[in-house]
């Protein structure tokens, strides 16, 4: 068998374009002993990937020249030699973009399909709710009663985050680019509120839909948007930063022009990385997996056709041309 995949050709400078990507075919390598092949059918496109895209130091060793690009996959094992797996499992783990992957089962989770869509697991099941989860109730805490707001709010962690805050009791706002996503926002996801930061009246907007001021912000975004926050912030609230996807493909970092704020009002700032809270994950599955079987979290996917179009998706991914997860279906 042949395996499609696509590798990094070079290291963008500004945007990603499709030059940075490489469509390659090669045999499908047969696994040894301890090792399994799993046939891939979905691939879940992230923002981090584009860190890892960089020649810097990170969290994350970055992405080498020629190699198949990261990402996580849901697929089913076809052929194993490792006792710990069966033909016909379903898996999810970290093969790449990729239609075919040999691993030694490291890192590698069954999974039950029959709970929920297969796909599920790359998104609202996966690392964006755990993600979602790990930095609200964990990071933020927040209390019933107080103001939640997440930017990237119709994305696949913000989307989560608004909905889990509204479990919690409080009242939840979320920041994102049109008015489709804003509508969807509030009147799919029962967020109380919405600001399009495209109508150009990001700081207005904002403090009008929080007139109590802001308890807990989940960062996706960065750049006007953290600014716009910081100007809200409570005393003694928490800020979770999760990702800073308006910066990523900027060739001029952006500064913080309200970094104050943190002191003025003892603001509790937190980057985290949800891969180093793997203890949590047992906790926060079975949470979402009820949230999700009882439709109190509901999910959207934008879902590309191809592994050939898992570039451009991508791109799309980081200019917000996204509704919830973006996926590519392999299969």
């Amino acid at each position: 068998m042949d395996n499609k995949r696509v590798v990094l050709a070079s290291r963008p400078s500004g945007w990603v374009t499709e030059a940075n990507f490489r469509i390659e075919t090669a045999p499908v390598a047969n696994p040894k002993d301890g090792e399994i092949l799993v046939k891939n059918l979905w691939l879940s496109l992230d923002p981090y990937m584009r860190g890892r895209m960089n020649d810097t130091k990170s969290y994350a060793a970055k992405q080498e020249i020629g190699e198949v690009m990261v990402g996580g996959t849901a697929g089913e094992v076809i052929e194993s030699k490792n006792p710990k797996f069966a033909v016909g499992d379903q898996v999810v783990g970290m093969l790449g973009w990729q239609q075919y992957g040999t691993t030694a089962g490291v890192g590698l989770n069954k999974i039950d399909a029959s709970r929920a869509p297969m796909s599920a697991f790359l998104g609202v099941l996966g690392m964006p709710g755990v993600t979602a989860w790990v930095g609200l109730l964990e990071i933020c805490q927040p209390k019933a009663g107080e103001t939640v707001v997440v930017s990237a709010a119709s994305g696949a962690v913000g989307s989560v985050v608004g909905q889990i805050a509204k479990l919690k009791g409080c009242r939840a706002v979320g920041i994102a680019g049109g008015k489709a996503k804003c509508d969807y926002v509030v009147k799919e996801l029962g967020f109380d509120a919405c600001i399009d930061y495209k109508a150009g009246k990001l700081d207005a907007d904002l403090k009008a839909a929080v007139p109590n001021g802001i308890d807990c912000y989940f960062e996706n975004v960065g750049g006007e948007t953290l600014d716009a926050a910081l100007r809200r912030m409570n005393a003694f609230s928490r800020i979770a930063v999760c990702g800073l996807i308006s910066q990523y493909n900027a060739t001029e970092p952006y500064g913080v022009k309200t970094f104050q704020s943190i002191l003025t009002n003892r603001i509790k700032v937190q980057g985290f990385i949800v891969s180093d809270r793997m203890e949590l994950w047992a906790k926060a599955l079975p949470e979402l997996i009820g949230w999700v079987a009882s439709g109190k979290i509901k999910y959207r996917e934008t879902v590309a056709q191809g592994i050939e179009n898992a570039p451009k998706a991508f791109i799309g991914l980081l200019k917000g041309e996204n509704f919830g997860k973006q996926l590519v279906k392999l299969a």
